[in-house]
């Protein structure tokens, strides 16, 4: 199985009731084998541009680990379901993800030893 992001824009109209949505895309991923290893709401945001009439959405980001079978089954799924604007399905490169992870490690150090100063 490989990793992969899933970022989901949710009709802003749902924000109250975000469970139900949420629980489809949460089920679609694990009736097709798939693994959700975290989950991050970062709110209703603005959008760039206007998609299906709307000028907000509500993002959802998602790590997953899927087999190779499952990401077309999520994707066409995800393109008929009305609560979902719009979806991204990224594999994660692994060399990408560590770089990223140990320059916030210096950052954080950095931080830290300036404010002992």
């Amino acid at each position: 199985m490989n990793e992969y992001e899933l970022t989901v824009l949710i009709h802003p109209d749902l924000e109250a009731n975000l469970d139900s949505a949420l629980d489809k895309v949460r089920g679609l991923i694990t009736t097709n084998g798939g693994e959700i290893t975290k989950e991050d709401n970062w709110g209703k945001k603005k959008l760039a541009y206007t998609i299906k009439r709307e000028d907000f959405a509500v993002y959802v980001c998602f790590e997953v680990k899927l087999p190779a079978p499952a990401l077309l089954k999520i994707s066409n799924t995800l393109n008929i379901t009305d609560e979902v604007l719009r979806y991204l399905l990224v594999k994660t490169d692994e060399k990408t993800r560590q770089a990223l992870s140990e320059q916030k490690a210096r950052n954080e150090e950095s931080d830290s030893s300036e404010s002992r100063k």
